[in-house]
Order: structure tokens, then sequence, then C-alpha cells
């Protein structure tokens, strides 16, 4: 794996494999011992142009527990204020010896400018990328689901059988996009639900049902439900009347958490507006995934970075002999 870009390409063999080292990075984590010897002495840059705290930390977390040596880079107070390009960021890591870039982009292709500029030859990964994707949220969201269904048995197992709805700001979700993608690959089968405003002009080329009724929608008992932060930084008109409207429509309560089928689940990526699309009974039932996710965050960015570093190196000696 050269780099992990969005989700939308990734084939179904190379998402399980992921999907399967990344247990092999949780079983680790239960130990006394935590940390592995894996990607020492490589260097893993976090390039953060947007703020971020679960993610940042998650991708820290990671590479510390490979033992890399992690250089956290905030747009925020670097030259990149000063009006420093991205190929002059990127030539500066390039010098500074840099074998992985973690980055975060409120521009949508940036990571994919950053991999195909020639700019610099470490790998990236992509953060997050403006409302474009967001591909580990979406793999910590798979394993989250295939952990929670099958287990022990989860090894080399796609979630065909499963179904999964999305709730709420599909429009403004990088999350949803490559959740859409990842999911559908993996064989689930994936309904969207939001109020019409908040729904892409482009979902008919995606491979999913629309629905407007959340209601409705766990009326047909999905085995997971994803809900979304609504993203009210991005927005810059009124896409529903008040958020008062918005929580009765098409928030998650405690009415219709248990009205869903018996051993289903509920994710949210966070960071979570209790009260607004989900309540606090909600995200804090049984049902709920949420400090699951951001456990599993870990094990599936060690798994990224592994596969994309040491991979690479073991590649590299075998060609060398």
């Amino acid at each position: 794996m050269r780099h992990l870009l969005d989700t939308r390409d990734l084939a179904r063999a190379d998402a399980i494999r992921i999907l399967d080292v990344a247990e092999d990075m949780a079983a680790t984590q239960h130990r006394e011992v935590r940390k592995l010897p894996t990607l020492r002495g490589r260097t893993v840059v976090n390039l953060f142009f947007e703020d971020s705290t679960r993610t940042r930390i998650s991708f820290e977390a990671a590479a510390k527990r490979l033992s890399a040596d992690v250089i956290n880079f905030s747009a925020k107070g670097s030259s990149v204020s000063k009006g420093e390009s991205l190929q002059d960021t990127a030539q500066t890591l390039q010098a500074m010896g840099a074998d992985a870039v973690v980055i975060r982009h409120g521009a949508s292709g940036a990571p994919q400018t950053l991999a195909t500029s020639g700019w610099i030859t470490a790998g990236v990964v992509n953060a997050g990328d403006g409302t474009h994707a967001h591909p580990t949220q979406a793999l910590l969201d798979a394993f989250t689901i295939r952990s929670r269904f099958f287990g022990a048995a989860s090894r080399g197992r796609d979630l065909s059988g499963l179904r999964v709805t999305i709730v709420g700001d599909i429009l403004h979700s990088r999350v949803a996009r490559s959740n859409v993608w990842l999911l559908t690959t993996l064989g689930a089968e994936v309904t969207l639900v939001a109020p019409p405003t908040l729904v892409p002009q482009d979902v008919s080329a995606w491979p999913v049902r629309v629905v407007y009724d959340l209601d409705e929608a766990i009326a047909s008992g999905p085995d997971a439900l994803m809900m979304l932060r609504i993203q009210l930084e991005r927005m810059n008109a009124a896409y529903f009347p008040t958020e008062r409207e918005y929580s009765r429509t098409w928030g998650l309560d405690a009415a219709r958490s248990a009205a869903l089928p018996p051993g289903s689940i509920v994710l949210h990526p966070g960071p979570m507006n209790r009260g607004m699309e989900i309540s606090a009974a909600a995200a804090d039932s049984p049902r709920s995934t949420v400090l699951e996710q951001v456990a599993n965050g870990v094990s599936v960015r060690m798994a990224v970075l592994y596969l994309l570093l040491a991979g690479e190196r073991t590649e590299t000696e075998e060609d060398g002999r």
C-alpha cells in the first residue's frame, strides 16, 4: 500500500487486509507492554490544516505504539498562517526525512495533490479533506461493526448481510461518503436518512437507498445506525427550520433507540452534539459503540501505518537481496 486517500478505490481484499491487521494490532493493546518496535527509525508527520483533537491524537498514539518518531504540525501559528503554500510545506517535510504524512485539509483533493505532485516521496494518509473523504474513519467504523457482529470469527470476513443506516448531515459529511463506498465494497446494504436539504445532488450515483423519514428507516430493522454530527460550521444557509425541529424529526432519542431491533448498534464518529442528533440516553446506552470506535481507531490507524511503512520496508529489503 503506497497511500490511503479514499475508500472509493479501495479493493475489497485490501480493505479486509487492513481490518485483519487491525485485529492483530488490537490484540497487542491488551498486553502489559503495548508498544511494538515495528516502525522504529521511521518518521510520521501529522500535518493538520484543520483543527482536530480525536483524529490527530489517534494517529499520534498509533504511530508511537509502533515506535515511530512523530512530528505534529499545526497550520495555526505556523508558516502556513503566514502564507506558505502546500508545496513549500511538503518540500520542507521532504527535507526533514518524513516517511509518512498524515494530512487533514479543508480543501477537497489536497491529500491527492500531495501524493501525486512529486513534491514528497513519503506515503500519504488522508485524515479528512473538505467534504470529500475520511478513509480511516470509515475503516474504524467497519472494524467496529464487524467486531460487534462477528467477534472472534471476524478475521477474513466482510459485512455481507448487514444493513447499515447513516443518518443526518450527509451533504457536508466526508465520513458518510467514505462509509458509503467502503461499506458497500464490504457487502453491506446502506441506507441514507436526512432532510432533503442535506442530501447531496449527486446521491443518485451512489450505491444507496435514500429515505427522509427516520422512523420509517428504524422500522425497516437496521443492524447498525450511524448518527452524523450536524456540521453547523460548514453551513452558510438555513438547511432546516430550527435545531429543536431537527432533533424532533431526525434525532435519535430514547424512544427511537428502544425501537431498534434487538442486537442492533448505534455509531457516531464524534464529536457529538448531545441533545441534537443524538440524546444522552442513546449515546450512553449499551447499543452505543462510541467509545469502542475511539479505541478501534488507534488499532486501525496502527494497521494503516504498518501496511504503509513496514510493508514498503520489507519490499525494499527484498529488492536489496
